[in-house]
């Protein structure tokens, strides 16, 4: 989902009750491709990119590049007389990540910027999103061919993204359902399987690169709802050619939430609706942050009965946290490269993607998803 997610923006004067933005509702009638870019009638939106990448020698890399765009008043209101090009009612935050997987490092940072004169966006018209000089181009719109770019220090990642099957929409009636409110949703579009090939320079080696990558575009309006917790994300791209999303949300009471949900991709692109009831995630070895002092389920069993499905999945580098030690814009989380190894039917299946958690750390209260 990224109603997962990881981001959740704790930009204190960005919270609002959401009296007077757009709401995520059924029957919503997507508009592409003018869809995959910004919705600035909705108070939360992002593009967030993971992947799992090798170098010719085998080296293997992950990484997660995201973009936040955050409404600080709803669209109808008007801005500062001396606002001008700085007017603030949007804010763009943009993550990066990189996990050397065989080195065992990890590399994250993170960045703020009003639009201003043009250093941060998500437009339709250049077919683009970028915070200053991370960014992601889009080549075309069919099949979807996009250029990611990101340079800090140590790191320059560049790649090209070539979807190898069509983007689908999660959720059901055009919206993916989080809670019992009405709106309490998001509009929420993924690229579950992007063919990856580029470069990167990452301290004083470059390595040439080629994997798998996903994207998950959402956007919606937050309501007012103290009970969450947090939640877990699983990106799951499998040998076999098929993909799962799935998602769970922990409330602060042992209730068991009846809203979490997924996404089942077949062999041929299509999506198929997963509710909480279809699919059982059992967390088990956990890592423990020295910074933040979560502790982390790292590991997990992941069951659907219906596709004959049992997966174990794990990393090789426990310590994915993103955690800023000097001023942290937002809660911090664990997002990492993961793998996959089990059954489907009768055929063994392996697999890689990415894992999601928040909420685990005490020092910040998220929002929700």
């Amino acid at each position: 989902m990224k109603s997962k997610i990881a981001g959740a923006i704790l930009i204190a004067a960005s919270i609002l009750s959401g009296a007077d933005w757009q709401i995520a509702l059924p029957g919503y009638r997507y508009q592409f491709p003018r869809d995959h870019f910004s919705h600035p009638d909705y108070q939360t939106e992002w593009w967030y990119y993971t992947g799992n990448l090798r170098a010719p020698d085998g080296h293997r890399f992950g990484f997660e590049l995201t973009f936040f765009r955050q409404g600080t008043s709803p669209p109808g209101k008007a801005a500062p007389p001396d606002a001008g090009a700085w007017d603030p009612k949007q804010i763009y935050l943009a993550h990066l990540a990189f996990s050397d997987l065989d080195g065992r490092e990890f590399f994250h940072t993170e960045r703020l910027n009003r639009a201003g004169p043009g250093l941060a966006g998500a437009d339709f018209a250049d077919r683009r999103y970028w915070n200053g000089n991370w960014s992601v181009d889009w080549i075309d719109f069919l099949p979807g061919k996009q250029k990611l770019q990101a340079v800090a220090d140590n790191l320059i990642l560049q790649l090209e993204l070539t979807p190898a099957k069509p983007f689908v929409v999660n959720g059901e009636n055009g919206i993916s359902q989080k809670g019992p409110a009405r709106g309490e949703a998001s509009h929420y579009v993924s690229f579950t399987r992007l063919e990856a090939r580029g470069k990167v320079d990452w301290k004083t080696k470059k390595y040439s690169l080629t994997g798998l990558a996903w994207m998950d575009h959402e956007y919606f309006t937050e309501p007012p709802d103290s009970s969450l917790a947090g939640w877990d994300w699983f990106a799951i791209q499998l040998d076999n050619n098929q993909e799962l999303m799935l998602y769970r949300l922990r409330r602060n009471s042992t209730a068991q939430d009846p809203y979490p949900s997924g996404t089942y991709v077949d062999g041929n692109g299509r999506a198929h609706f997963l509710k909480s009831s279809d699919f059982v995630l059992t967390p088990s070895d956990t890592w423990l942050s020295p910074d933040t002092k979560a502790r982390y389920p790292i590991s997990w069993k992941i069951s659907v009965p219906s596709l004959q499905l049992d997966l174990q999945q794990k990393t090789v580098l426990p310590s994915q946290e993103l955690f800023n030690r000097g001023q942290q814009v937002t809660a911090p989380y664990w997002e990492g490269a993961v793998s996959y190894s089990g059954q489907m039917g009768t055929r063994p299946v392996e697999g890689v993607g990415y894992l999601e958690m928040t909420g685990y750390s005490e020092r910040v209260k998220l929002g929700t998803p």
